[in-house]
């Protein structure tokens, strides 16, 4: 599917505040000029059912930007658009690099058609600050900046709009310690809120680029020479978020929650229910509740998530779950490690093993220290209506009410 994006009006890279582009009626961004453009390419592409939406406009910005012109125009590109094209959906930026559209809240935007409107947002790692992740502790910078998308452009799923991320990207050779940080913390909030996006970028290196010659982009999924990726585990990471977890339409099975940890794309699952449950592919997740006892349950069964005493070990499945042990909330400003307590009080975090496995440790980085990487602790419970190949097969072993029985006996 492809979406048609006005990227810039003016030939060249983008984009700065000053580069001409950034707004109606700067140099470069004549506004009648602008909607014969989106006319032409509604009508160019009108029945060419590849082509899904048209975003008017990548990322408004610059001294010029504000509201009043903002509504004025998109409003009159929005029409342009569907008068030519009743098909395509009609995707609008936020202003300041189209990372805020706080002021739909106070007033929406009026057209003359419905059920076809999507609200785009941009959010990378240096969009918080160039090194607000390695300066700050990250499980504050997650909690803050969540917070900010959260109040400039998540409200909005709330209200009952989809909200596309157009674009998000790290640096895939692994190095920008920024960039690693922050790359966690979104698809944390991206899966919790079952975001639909585009990765910035799918190229490996450019032609031509500011004057350079076969530039490599450290930003593209393909390699330098376009034969291969770039970075395997990234993709794999990506990949839990490629469909959706509940839709909206998607009702593959009754509501739950599956349990996703971004720095790997997986979530926990296991074997059987007597096995050590570990890291899987989010398709074959266990289905869980979490009740208002803070309690972990595997949905159809009476077993619950539990953990040792002992630091390092794995944690279980059993079926006691009224003490401590099995009691889990979300802790620290990122709302992503799941703690327990011990019965001196101490609280212990979930953790994941070399191999896989789910373990608990000391819980990471909580605050203030900024030297220290948490991602192996982060967890997000995230609602899903997936159905689940393993639960199939793992429930077929368990019957509520008489416990573990082999396959064969089961009916």
């Amino acid at each position: 599917m492809v979406i048609l994006d006005n990227h810039i009006s003016n030939p060249g890279w983008c984009c700065s505040n000053l580069d001409g582009n950034g707004f109606f009626g700067d140099k470069y961004f004549n506004p009648d000029l602008w909607l014969t453009g989106l006319t032409q390419m509604a009508t160019l592409f009108n029945g060419v059912t590849y082509v899904v939406g048209m975003s008017l406009r990548n990322e408004p910005r610059g001294p010029k930007q504000n509201v009043n012109d903002w509504y004025k125009y998109m409003q009159k590109g929005a029409e342009a658009v569907h008068s030519a094209n009743l098909n395509v959906l009609v995707i609008l930026s936020g202003l300041s690099f189209d990372r805020d559209l706080s002021f739909i809240q106070n007033q929406q935007v009026k057209l003359t058609f419905s059920g076809k409107l999507v609200f785009e947002a941009h959010w990378y790692g240096f969009s918080d600050g160039q090194n607000t992740w390695v300066n700050d502790n990250p499980n504050e910078v997650c909690g803050r900046v969540a917070t900010y998308m959260m109040r400039t452009s998540g409200y909005l799923i709330d209200q009952g709009y989809p909200l596309f991320i157009g674009e998000f990207g790290i640096d895939q050779s692994g190095t920008n310690i920024n960039g690693n940080r922050y790359i966690n913390c979104f698809l944390g909030v991206a899966a919790e809120l079952d975001l639909d996006w585009a990765l910035w970028t799918l190229v490996g290196s450019y032609y031509l680029r500011d004057g350079v010659v076969g530039l490599n982009e450290y930003y593209g999924v393909m390699d330098y020479n376009w034969c291969g990726a770039r970075n395997l585990s990234f993709i794999q990471r990506i990949s839990a978020l490629q469909s959706p977890f509940r839709g909206p339409g998607l009702s593959e099975a009754k509501p739950h929650k599956v349990i996703f940890h971004p720095l790997t794309g997986l979530c926990i699952t296991g074997k059987s229910l007597v096995h050590p449950l570990l890291l899987g592919p989010c398709t074959e997740s266990y289905p869980w509740s979490y009740s208002p006892q803070k309690t972990l349950v595997v949905k159809g069964t009476h077993f619950c998530l539990q953990t040792d005493e002992e630091f390092g070990t794995s944690v279980k499945l059993g079926i006691f779950c009224t003490d401590l042990n099995s009691k889990w909330e979300m802790i620290s400003d990122s709302k992503m490690h799941l703690s327990a307590k011990l019965r001196d009080g101490k609280s212990i975090c979930l953790d994941v093993a070399s191999d896989n496995t789910i373990i608990t440790n000391d819980c990471k980085c909580i605050s203030k220290d900024n030297t220290c990487d948490p991602s192996s602790q982060w967890f997000k419970l995230v609602d899903s209506t997936r159905s689940s190949t393993r639960v199939e097969r793992s429930l077929l072993q368990y019957l509520p009410g008489k416990g573990l029985v082999p396959n064969h006996l089961v009916g």
